[in-house]
């Protein structure tokens, strides 16, 4: 005989919202996983660490533009990028935006630095942090929401609340639900099950929907902290979820579910629906790790920057953009930070020519460097990104249209 569990009239219980994990197939959804950590331990391997510091700052852009374009807020790359160098809209949403995703850029940095293990990650004081750490960033109207009201940084809700067809726990429940996250996932796992576990945390904790507003943002910067061992960040989660939004929110939902008879787990909500979110999860890992690890093939990418120097050199710049210059960026992108005079002696160009070559680079943001005489290294500028990382992240080529 198949029992159905009671209709929930208000969830004030934490046993409400078991199983946090599966109790079925959690080794299969772990040896599922395996392929992603070893995809993406390999990535970290990936050419010098000056060269993966400029992909890490890429993805972090790009993070804070999908994290926000999944709650319908995003603004151009290009308006992320003139953010980070203080340059906002006089157009008030437009920079209202902007502020956002720099928020969301630094509340990524101390995260990490915040909660260096696994564990710390998990916990729901990173979530809390998360969500603190955002919000405060901002001035009042900056934090107002889409209803008008002021969202409080780090401040767990005060009262009940209905998301589409989900009714989250009762307001003063809330602490002991994230207790109870705390007791099942702060904890070090091991990579073999870190992805099921960062899925399933993410899961419930969109819904337990702990602060009346910026839930979604909070939770995926928790991910971001959860994953960045891993990630090295050198690959989005939130590119992955934001280019199947879709999906995201159908698997979240489904996963909702209560239980489907005694054949789905022991507790309150479906074990086999959370099974399913977290092999969702899994696979879009795994895409975007193989995506990155693509982009980042060194004799692709070297083909792909002689072919971005050629075509720049048809465009008018061909006083600057010389094919010399195309053997002295391999060895930047490949073997890291050079001194400038080096950089311009590996060109074989003339003195004066190859000076002039090295300003151009670095006015156009192919080279970077911290000082107006210090070492050049690679870099990534936005609108190289078409020809350098095709797909990668497509709208930094679109026009821009923020209003």
């Amino acid at each position: 005989m198949s029992i159905q569990p009671a209709i929930v009239q208000a969830y004030d219980q934490p046993h409400q919202f078991e199983p946090l994990l599966p109790g079925v197939g959690l080794d299969a959804l772990a040896l599922q996983a395996r392929p992603v950590i070893e995809a993406a331990l390999r990535l970290q391997g990936a050419t010098n660490e000056a060269t993966r510091g400029e992909i890490r700052a890429l993805v972090r852009s790009m993070n804070s533009y999908y994290s926000n374009r999944i709650e319908g807020q995003s603004t151009h790359p290009l308006n992320i990028e003139r953010a980070l160098k203080a340059d906002f809209s006089d157009q008030p949403n437009v920079a209202k935006r902007q502020r956002l995703a720099l928020a969301h850029i630094r509340a990524e940095m101390a995260l990490e630095a915040a909660a260096p293990t696994e564990a710390q990650a998990l916990h729901s004081r990173t979530l809390v942090m998360a969500h603190q750490s955002l919000y405060a960033q901002l001035s009042g109207p900056d934090r107002l929401s889409d209803e008008g009201r002021s969202v409080e940084p780090g401040a767990l809700r005060s009262e009940d609340v209905t998301v589409a067809r989900h009714q989250p726990p009762a307001w003063a429940s809330v602490p002991q639900f994230l207790a109870r996250t705390d007791a099942v996932y702060a904890r070090d796992w091991g990579l073999d099950r870190l992805l099921v576990v960062a899925a399933c945390a993410h899961h419930r904790l969109v819904w337990v929907h702990p602060f009346l507003d910026g839930n979604g943002r909070a939770v995926r910067l928790q991910l971001h902290a959860v994953l960045h061992h891993l990630s090295g960040g050198l690959w989005s989660a939130n590119r992955g979820l934001a280019r199947q939004r879709d999906a995201y929110y159908a698997r979240l939902s489904e996963a909702d579910m209560p239980r489907h008879g005694d054949t789905d787990g022991r507790g309150n909500l479906s074990e086999k629906m959370l099974r399913a979110w977290c092999e969702f999860f899994i696979d879009l890992c795994h895409d975007q790790v193989r995506f990155m690890a693509q982009a980042l093939d060194l004799p692709a990418l070297k083909e792909r920057l002689a072919g971005l120097v050629l075509v720049r050199s048809q465009q008018g710049d061909a006083s600057t953009y010389r094919p010399e210059a195309i053997l002295a960026l391999h060895h930047v992108l490949a073997a890291g930070p050079v001194a400038r005079g080096d950089f311009v002696q590996m060109t074989g160009l003339a003195e004066r020519t190859g000076r002039k070559v090295l300003a151009k680079l670095l006015e156009d943001g192919l080279l970077q460097s911290d000082t107006p005489k210090g070492a050049v290294r690679i870099g990534f500028p936005l609108d190289s990104l078409h020809l350098l990382f095709p797909n990668l992240y497509p709208e930094a080529a679109t026009a821009v249209q923020d209003a």
